[in-house]
């Protein structure tokens, strides 16, 4: 997570540089208002993964003597299959929608996005897992 850390940090100085060139040459606004927001998003994942990689244990990918293999093994638990993130993304694209068609198509894509989304954070709380 070092070397990652440090290439968002190098690539907030290269996009801090460009907006600053980009913003006195051009002089055009929302182009160098969307560069100075590209710098301050790369600052913070590059200090949030400098930051996070003090307080963990040295990774395979920062060991140059380092094997693939060395980083194998269980990633996680990700869901086999669920069906919210399906309704969470049709009620996305209605939402994004109803800015071009109308602001009344909002209140049809509303419940699709409460549903999937609360949907999608209990889906495991159900059985064993559920609080009394």
């Amino acid at each position: 997570m070092k070397i990652q850390g440090k290439m968002f940090i190098w690539l907030s100085v290269f996009i801090l540089a460009v907006a600053v060139v980009y913003g006195l040459w051009s002089k055009e606004p929302a182009g160098t208002t969307a560069l100075f927001l590209a710098f301050g998003l790369c600052l913070m994942v590059g200090y949030y993964l400098a930051f996070t990689a003090r307080r963990i244990d040295t990774l395979a990918q920062d060991n140059k003597e380092a094997d693939v293999a060395d980083e194998a093994g269980e990633l996680g638990f990700f869901s086999p299959h669920s069906w919210q993130p399906l309704l969470l993304g049709l009620g996305g694209a209605f939402a994004f929608a109803s800015v071009a068609i109308g602001w009344w198509l909002m209140y049809f894509s509303a419940p699709f996005i409460l549903v999937g989304l609360f949907g999608w954070v209990f889906e495991y709380y159900r059985g064993e897992n559920r609080t009394q």
